[in-house]
């Protein structure tokens, strides 16, 4: 079994990772401080003698004498808590990766880097490969996140170059689930929380620019397999759902499902905000043997039914 330290581990995608490598019976030591993760997301790992907690933020270096492996998730993914501190948010994007590669230096630890599809900006090619270098503006509200993530793929292929650092880059589409934050102002919490509210659900724009919805354990298994596959393998690869659906069409499903009396309002779409967004994984496909399993509308079922545990 391995030791595996995952940055970001209370968080939405981490405490799915980490509850997956406990059981696997890894010992997993998962980093937090907590600005967007939540004990609550891990509280039912805190009796399991192969996981321990540390409160730490990864601006600021980590030391452990061993490690086999790294995956780096801390930062702020939403846009509502990435723009709240843009100046903190490259910081940990880029900071962080540094730390995280410093750790894996002294240690010989493979550290996997989660990257986004954030990094092909507003794209001109559709779906996007891998080889896109991507349409991002490096001075509006999202470059925090944007640009913090391109520079933290610099990083990771720098320090494989130059110090053979084994890494891995997965670019993470459109991921939902349970353990979102209700109100973290990604569409998908936004319209479930909305819906079983009764209240208007609210579309920024006409509603016809498309994303690619993936469920949790389809990302987590493919960010698995990222990990695990060979060392000449390091990317970029896309881990998304390439499923393709308009905004409106999202919304209506989520009415539907949900039996709201929910309407439909729009509201003028924001600065910046991608037009269309789907993944081409042909490479993931190829190399991973990877494709997404859960359709949208049983993953929307999921996490409705998630909602509704948690009293919304």
């Amino acid at each position: 079994m391995k030791k595996v330290l995952v940055s970001g581990g209370a968080g939405f995608i981490g405490s799915h990772l980490c509850t997956r490598l406990v059981n696997e019976g890894h010992e997993v030591i998962c980093l937090d401080n907590f600005f967007t993760g939540s004990k609550k997301n891990i509280e039912h790992l805190f009796d399991k003698p192969n996981f321990r907690l540390v409160e730490h933020d990864v601006i600021y270096p980590y030391c452990e004498k061993e490690i086999d492996e790294i995956y780096n998730l801390a930062c702020p993914a939403s846009p509502i808590h990435y723009q709240y501190d843009p100046i903190q948010t490259t910081k940990t994007a880029v900071i962080g990766a540094w730390n995280m590669l410093g750790l894996a230096k002294q240690t010989g630890a493979k550290i996997l880097q989660a990257s986004t599809s954030e990094v092909y900006g507003d794209p001109v090619v559709h779906p996007q490969p891998e080889s896109y270098w991507g349409n991002v503006n490096p001075i509006g509200e999202r470059s925090c996140y944007d640009e913090g993530k391109r520079c933290a793929e610099t990083l990771f292929m720098d320090y494989h170059r130059k110090h053979g650092i084994r890494i891995k880059i997965v670019r993470i589409f459109n991921t939902y689930g349970p353990n979102m934050l209700a109100h973290d102002g990604r569409v998908v919490s936004n319209f479930v929380v909305q819906a079983l509210n009764n209240k208007d659900i609210t579309i920024y724009g006409d509603g016809m620019q498309t994303r690619s919805f993936q469920y949790i354990d389809d990302f987590i298994e493919g960010m698995v397999r990222m990990m695990d596959s060979r060392d000449d393998f390091i990317g970029p690869v896309n881990i998304g759902n390439p499923g393709e659906f308009t905004i409106l069409e999202l919304a209506e499903k989520v009415i539907k499902l949900t039996n709201s009396k929910s309407k439909i309002i729009f509201q003028p779409l924001p600065f910046d905000d991608p037009k269309q967004r789907k993944p081409d994984i042909t490479l993931a496909k190829k190399e991973l043997g990877w494709a997404p399993c859960i359709p949208l509308d049983e993953g929307l079922k999921r996490i409705i039914s998630y909602f509704k545990s948690v009293d919304v």
